[in-house]
């Protein structure tokens, strides 16, 4: 193979992620040619999304290749929701990526055949969506990625220098259909807009990825000065202090969160959510417990501390379960309940969920309180305390509510036995 490529930022095995079509086609032949990345190990993976009549074929010639080249091929075969929300498009796309990630061992490289055209298309389409920086940053050369690395070693090269090499070197490849149909974005993009831009400025590709590129720039940049500003508002990783938040401008106020949820791993804030966190969250009464969902996501505000999470389902108000200790308790929530250091409790107790009106016998306390005080004095947050659950005896004292507040009888019997609750929600 002709092309010049730059060799991977690190050592580690690479996992070609390989379509059967031109650009990968190229991409698998020139890394399988090189001996010393044979060396550190080189495997592909084919996504078959079973979306076309031929797709049993592709995966056939995908093997047929890969064997010829002497590179190990795992096929996965996944299921695409057009009825996500992302469109058929980028429905397959998530699927694809779920299939590398999961696919990716830890401290592997995942190398994708995009190119300069890709990027160039990418650019556009963030910029029509109205994207800022970080979205017109497009796609990066290199990224940290799911338990190992994103390279792409293509992105400065025109789709013409791949065609060229592939026709120079023989190869066979795949054409998919779909990449003609002009109902897809990028499709129209690529065959209507980008060919009528390169009539009047031929080098409108390579220009639009040098905007990417530079974008790319003052995005990092601007995200150094975002993580810095991120860890003094943060009281916890999921906990920001409002009161904090409120101190920077509100351009910065809105990076900053962005980059919040990312670290996270939760869905991207849609724009107009920017909107309602300033009128509905940071400009709420103080004693407003106002939230925000998007995508499975949830953002609420309390005491003057953000919260970002999952959407987590309460504890139902019915359900109960006997439990001896002697193994974890999986709770409808998702949680679950341990008791460390201890063979079982004496007896079974009852978990539950709170009901109202319980009272709690505290450690060195002589009468009782209302668990609702003492929960507000610890400082426990509403969506904390909707998955709450409670531990009673067979008489139905109340023991314990989660693991941080126990009832004296409770506290004792742990102390003596050197055991600890511990209650642990899912991830």
């Amino acid at each position: 193979m002709s092309l010049a490529l730059p060799a991977p930022p690190r050592d580690g095995p690479l996992l070609v992620g390989f379509s059967g079509g031109l650009d990968s086609s190229v991409l698998l032949h020139h890394l399988a040619s090189l001996p010393s990345l044979r060396a550190r190990g080189l495997r592909a993976l084919h996504v078959h999304h079973g979306l076309h009549p031929e797709a049993d074929a592709w995966a056939a010639h995908c093997q047929t290749v890969c064997t010829e080249l002497r590179v190990p091929l795992q096929v996965v075969r996944v299921a695409v929701d057009p009825g996500c929300g992302l469109g058929r498009e980028g429905a397959a796309r998530a699927a694809r990526h779920a299939a590398f990630a999961q696919a990716l061992q830890d401290d592997e490289i995942l190398v994708l055949a995009h190119h300069r055209d890709d990027q160039a298309e990418t650019f556009l389409l963030r910029a029509l969506r109205g994207s800022g920086v970080d979205g017109l940053a497009a796609m990066r050369a290199w990224r940290p990625y799911a338990h190992g690395w994103l390279w792409r070693p293509l992105l400065e090269l025109p789709r013409a220098a791949l065609a060229a090499d592939a026709r120079a070197a023989g190869l066979r490849w795949l054409d998919d259909p779909a990449n003609a149909d002009p109902s897809f974005d990028r499709n129209f993009l690529r065959r209507q807009v980008l060919p009528l831009l390169h009539q009047r400025w031929p080098q409108a590709a390579a220009s639009l990825a040098r905007s990417a590129a530079l974008a790319a720039h003052a995005a990092d940049l601007l995200g150094a000065d975002d993580a810095a500003l991120l860890a003094g508002l943060r009281l916890a990783p999921d906990t920001l202090s409002a009161d904090a938040l409120r101190t920077l401008a509100p351009a910065r106020r809105a990076r900053v969160l962005r980059h919040w949820i990312a670290a996270l791993g939760l869905p991207p804030l849609p724009g107009p959510a920017l909107a309602r966190i300033e009128r509905e969250l940071l400009d709420a009464p103080r004693d407003a417990n106002p939230r925000i969902d998007w995508h499975g996501a949830r953002l609420q505000r309390w005491r003057d501390r953000l919260h970002a999470g999952p959407l987590r389902a309460p504890l139902p108000a019915d359900w109960h379960a006997d439990w001896d200790g002697r193994a974890p308790l999986a709770l409808p929530t998702g949680d679950v309940l341990h008791l460390h250091g201890s063979a079982g409790f004496d007896a079974p107790l009852r978990v539950h969920a709170r009901r109202g009106g319980e009272r709690i016998r505290l450690p060195g306390r002589t009468h009782s309180h209302a668990l609702k005080h003492v929960l507000q004095a610890a400082g426990l947050p509403p969506w904390r305390r909707e998955r709450l659950p409670l531990l009673s005896a067979a008489d139905g004292t109340l023991l314990a509510a989660g693991d941080g507040i126990l009832a004296a009888p409770l506290a004792d019997w742990l102390r003596t036995h050197d055991a600890r609750l511990r209650w642990a929600e899912p991830g």
